[in-house]
């Protein structure tokens, strides 16, 4: 939908534009069976280097899909047993990326790239600083809330 007057910047449309970009993400995953927790679990996974403190890695999803613990760790036990991760041998406490595991990443962040340069191409770098930063601060401010909740 284009719109010669843009609407403000509210809950609705930041909300719009949002799952109208995650259910573009979904058709990439699905194609690769792969859910939307499982894909965010890698993404946190390769931020971390690959390896990290298991803790830490339920922490970093479960803050990011604000979702329950339990059901992040489901998602890791999932994803272990699929061999997309395993303990890291020499600290147990830590999983890592399997070579099955980084391929699927690679595969599902090139195709996702495509779909960003498509929603985001020709829109000027400035307008898409300010939203980053509106974006940002409302991010902020929500997880404020929840935590003081």
């Amino acid at each position: 939908m284009t719109t010669t007057t843009a609407p403000p910047a509210n809950a609705r449309v930041i909300a719009l534009a949002h799952y109208a970009g995650r259910a573009l993400l979904e058709g990439v995953l699905a194609r690769h069976g792969v859910t939307f927790h499982q894909s965010v679990t890698l993404r946190a996974l390769v931020a971390a280097g690959e390896s990290v403190d298991r803790d830490r890695l339920v922490a970093d999803v479960t803050g990011s899909l604000k979702t329950d613990e339990s059901l992040t760790r489901g998602v890791i036990e999932e994803m272990t047993a699929a061999k997309l991760l395993e303990e890291d041998l020499a600290e147990e406490s830590r999983v890592r990326l399997t070579d099955a595991g980084r391929e699927l990443f690679d595969t599902t962040s090139a195709e996702s790239a495509e779909i960003a340069a498509r929603l985001y191409g020709g829109i000027p770098a400035e307008d898409l600083a300010i939203a980053g930063r509106v974006l940002s601060l409302v991010t902020e401010r929500a997880n404020a809330a929840l935590a003081g909740a």
